[in-house]
This record gives C-alpha cells, sequence and structure tokens, in this order.
C-alpha cells in the first residue's frame, strides 16, 4: 500500500519565505496541494517566488511582514486570512543570526536576534493560534470535529548544543524549543498541534560562500559525514508535521542533522 502526503484543502503560511529554507518550505507545501501565503519583508522576492510556485500548477499569495512589528504581524495574518482562507498550517521559519564571540555582543545585536528569532516566532505563533482557537471554539459549539492545525516552528541544533561563536544565536533558538513545548501544552486541546523542526548545517545561497572559506571546510571536516544537508533533505519531516499522518506528534523537538547532535 502507498502512502503520500496530500495537503490539498489547507492554507499554509510560511514566514521568511524570500529565501533560503523558507523558500523551499513554502515550495514543497504547494507541491503537496496546500494554499501557500509567503510572507517576508522582501515582496519583490516573493512575487518572484508565486510566479514560481503557479507556473508550476500551486497556488500562493503575497503579505508583507515584518516580524519584529507587532502590528505588521497582526495586519499580515489577517491579510493572509482575507486573501487565502484559515491558515491551517504555520511555518514559523523567520530567523537572523550574528557572528562574535559574547564578550562582543552590544545590545543592539542581542535585540536584533532575539527580536527576530523569539519575541517574533512567539507573537507570530499567538496570532495564527487565536485565530486557530477562535475555530476550533465555534465547531466545539456546533458539535462539529476540531479543526486540525498545526504550528512547525523552526529552531536549530544551535538550540540544543552551544555552538562556538553565535552564542546569541543558540540562546533565541532554545527558547524556541521551550516555546514550543509551552504552546503544545497549552493549545493541544484546541486541535493545534505545536512542533519544533532542528535542522543542521544545510547549504543554501545565504551561507554557500561560507563553505568554500578554509573555516566553512575545516567545519565540514568535524560533521559525522563530513557533509552538509540541502533544503530538499528537510522535506520528508516537513511533510509529517504538516500534514494529519502528525495527529499524535505534539511538542516535539526533531532533529534533521545527519547526526551533528
Amino acid at each position: 500500500m502507498g502512502l503520500s502526503i496530500n495537503l490539498e484543502g489547507k492554507v499554509a503560511f510560511v514566514t521568511g519565505a524570500s529565501s533560503g529554507l523558507g523558500t523551499r518550505f513554502a515550495t514543497i507545501l504547494a507541491a503537496a496541494g496546500a494554499k501557500v501565503v509567503l510572507a517576508s519583508r522582501r515582496v519583490d522576492r516573493l512575487k518572484e517566488l508565486r510566479a514560481a510556485i503557479e507556473a508550476d500548477g500551486g497556488s500562493a499569495h503575497v503579505v508583507r511582514l515584518d516580524v519584529t512589528d507587532f502590528d505588521s504581524i497582526r495586519a499580515a495574518v489577517a491579510h493572509a486570512e482575507t486573501e487565502a482562507g484559515s491558515i491551517d498550517i504555520l511555518v514559523n521559519n523567520s530567523g537572523v543570526s550574528t557572528t562574535q564571540r559574547l564578550s562582543d555582543v552590544t545590545p543592539d545585536d542581542f535585540d536584533f536576534v532575539f527580536d527576530t528569532n523569539t519575541r517574533g516566532a512567539f507573537f507570530v505563533a499567538q496570532e495564527v493560534a487565536k485565530r486557530m482557537i477562535a475555530r476550533a471554539k465555534g465547531a466545539e459549539k456546533l458539535g462539529n470535529p476540531l479543526p486540525q492545525a498545526r504550528i512547525i516552528n523552526i529552531s536549530s541544533v544551535a538550540g540544543l548544543k552551544v555552538l562556538p561563536q553565535i552564542g546569541v544565536y543558540c540562546m533565541s533558538k532554545a527558547a524556541v524549543v521551550q516555546m514550543t513545548k509551552a504552546m503544545a501544552l497549552e493549545w493541544a486541546r484546541h486541535g493545534i498541534n505545536t512542533n519544533a523542526m532542528c535542522p543542521g548545517y544545510i547549504e543554501t545561497d545565504i551561507n554557500r560562500h561560507h563553505w568554500d572559506t578554509d573555516a566553512g571546510q575545516k567545519l565540514i571536516q568535524m560533521l559525522p559525514r563530513k557533509r552538509l544537508g540541502t533544503p530538499e533533505d528537510l522535506d520528508g519531516l516537513l511533510l509529517l508535521l504538516a500534514s494529519d499522518a502528525s495527529r499524535f506528534i505534539n511538542g516535539a523537538v526533531m532533529t534533521a542533522d545527519d547526526g551533528m547532535v
């Protein structure tokens, strides 16, 4: 018996969709049949991605989103639901980092990382979850089954294992891990499954130049199989967590790191 993931009829909201992993997440969800809402500050890049998705037969909408701005979050989620319908799947992906020793971190550096990776991720999830919860309560009043909703927070192996030179990033992603568990505990009764993905070192257009440097090559040699991952290596885990196949998976923190952690 063959198994496949079909997300037809689902609406997926992907933050940080203009580049890197976010672009891949949006593309693969659309390929699985979901109507995808592409969210980022770089609307021009989102429009290019929308065109590519539609050329492949998928459905996509574009909304501008700055996760460091609470009003922007509320406006983007409202716009998304007006354009595409109620959000069933959130991929909470926006993230930034700095590279420096902890002794050199300034308050601005700290806020730059935490405002996006932790505060932004929390309030995006909160705004989407409020709408998911309202929908669930409406279904309960009518005696209908709870809608099945999915929140996928993108953390990192750096949230589980401290890595040199990116200590503040590690701290911010560790907070996302605990945030995920708290959301899973509180929102489960509303039909919301909240899980975290923790990717290892993944080669993308954003970081490709680093892996060609001496430092990058040295790091690759320290990995268990001396290789980097690709965005495609996360497809299976993403589709599992986004689909009804994950109905008994809640509060999980799942690594995709080739054995690094």
